[in-house]
């Protein structure tokens, strides 16, 4: 089994992996948790749905927060016994040649999200990643990874306007059918989903003409189902997608 690991910002994703992702598990990301605590929580719950830990014979890890890997690659050589494959936006891909002007700058997530998309779909891609921040990737149909634009996420935005406004409470964003909303709470999911269901239309549009007028627009992240189910932005939803993707490298660096 695979161990494959995503840390970002807000949460850290682990998932078990055969040719197929087994089961995954969402620990918030605290750049403070031992290995030790890691040793408890994460194997007590491998433990608990079936799993070996000592049955895991690798792992990979991306992760967007420097912090946070120490411990994990601590954790993994005590409790799994296994060294820890990390994921470096510099590291030379078969399938991703990345254009941008500072390889080194580019997050680890994104990059692993390029290839998983150019391994699941042909053509000019664009993928959208709704996390505490929103990205945007282009994909050509050579594989060229070009760049994208990064935006505040949703969760983000609605936590700077609580923060900003005294009187605005705690809400949850969903699916809104009217723009005009008739008291606060309804106002401020209106503005919520139809400005960033605006803001998605309108970075989409951009890069898909600045990749010529075609492409396919793929999308991961925990916001994923509400705006691709509600709205004409998305053609795809792989929730698995950074897992996919670490799966994809981990399996071609084993192969060198």
């Amino acid at each position: 089994m695979l161990l494959a690991i995503d840390v970002g910002n807000t949460h850290t994703v682990f998932a078990l992996c055969e040719d197929r992702v087994l089961r995954t598990w969402r620990f918030a990301t605290d750049p403070h948790r031992t290995e030790d605590e890691y040793g408890v929580l994460l194997n007590g719950l491998m433990q608990q749905a079936g799993y070996d830990p000592l049955q895991i014979d690798g792992a990979i890890l991306s992760s967007v927060v420097p912090d946070a890997v120490f411990a994990i690659k601590l954790y993994c050589a005590k409790y799994i016994k296994q060294p820890l494959f990390i994921v470096r936006p510099e590291m030379p891909l078969s399938t991703i040649q990345v254009k941008i002007e500072r390889p080194s700058e580019l997050g680890a997530d994104r990059l692993v999200n390029a290839v998983a998309a150019r391994a699941l779909f042909n053509g000019p891609l664009i993928v959208l990643d709704f996390g505490t921040a929103t990205t945007f990737d282009a994909i050509t149909a050579n594989g060229e990874y070009l760049g994208g634009a990064i935006a505040p996420g949703v969760n983000l935005s609605l936590k700077a306007l609580q923060q900003g406004a005294a009187k605005l409470h705690g809400i949850r964003i969903k699916h809104t059918e009217q723009a005009i909303g008739t008291n606060t709470t309804s106002a401020m999911q209106s503005g919520l989903y139809f400005g960033y269901a605006g803001l998605i239309g309108n970075i989409v549009s951009q890069i898909r003409d600045e990749l010529g007028g075609k492409a396919l627009v793929i999308a991961t992240g925990g916001l994923a189902e509400l705006f691709g189910r509600d709205t004409q932005l998305i053609d795809r939803i792989e929730p698995d997608l950074t897992v996919h993707g670490l799966m994809l490298l981990y399996k071609e660096y084993q192969n060198l």
